[in-house]
C-alpha cells in the first residue's frame, strides 16, 4: 500500500485537450490595441508624455481646472469650458474636476471662465499642464494684455 493518492483520467476525455485550460476572464488583454487612444495620451502626466513621446507640438496654453460648485454661474462656466480648445471631465465624486485648455488666441473666454471659477475653492491654473508658482496671480493676468482694447 502506498501513501500517494491515485488520479484517474476519465475514459471519455479526448486526448487532444491539455490538462489545464485557462478561463477567459483571466485574459483581459486579448483585444487591446497596441497604440494608446488620444484620451489616454491626454490623461498622461506632461512630464511622462514628454519622456515617452518627446516634446508635444502644442502651443503655449493655460488650463483652468475646477470642481463642481453650487450656484447660478455653474452652467455658464460649463458652457465657457466647453468652448475651450480642449475640454475634459476627470475623476468622480469629490475628485471630479473640469479641465479647460485655452490658447493665447482665446484669452477673452479664458478670462470670463476664470472670473466665474476663481470665486470657488479648488480652482487651479496650469501653465502648459503644469502647476507653476504665481500662475493665478501673475501669469494669467499677464495673458490679459493680449485682450484687444
Amino acid at each position: 500500500m502506498t501513501d500517494t493518492a491515485k488520479t484517474t483520467v476519465p475514459a471519455e476525455r479526448p486526448a487532444a485537450l491539455p490538462d489545464y485550460q485557462p478561463q477567459e476572464h483571466f485574459w483581459p488583454y486579448v483585444e487591446l490595441t497596441e497604440q494608446p487612444t488620444p484620451e489616454e495620451l491626454a490623461a498622461l502626466d506632461p512630464d511622462l508624455r514628454t519622456a515617452l513621446y518627446g516634446a508635444a507640438d502644442i502651443p503655449f496654453s493655460f488650463t483652468l481646472v475646477f470642481p463642481r460648485f453650487d450656484g447660478p454661474d455653474y452652467e455658464r462656466a460649463i458652457e465657457l469650458a466647453r468652448q475651450s480648445a480642449e475640454y475634459r471631465e476627470v475623476g468622480t465624486g469629490d475628485q471630479f474636476r473640469i479641465r479647460a485648455r485655452f490658447y493665447p488666441s482665446d484669452v477673452a473666454r479664458m478670462r470670463d471662465l476664470f472670473v466665474i471659477a476663481a470665486q470657488h475653492p479648488g480652482c487651479e491654473v496650469l501653465v502648459d499642464d503644469r502647476p507653476v508658482p504665481f500662475a493665478r496671480e501673475l501669469w494669467l493676468p499677464l495673458s490679459w494684455f493680449l485682450l484687444p482694447r
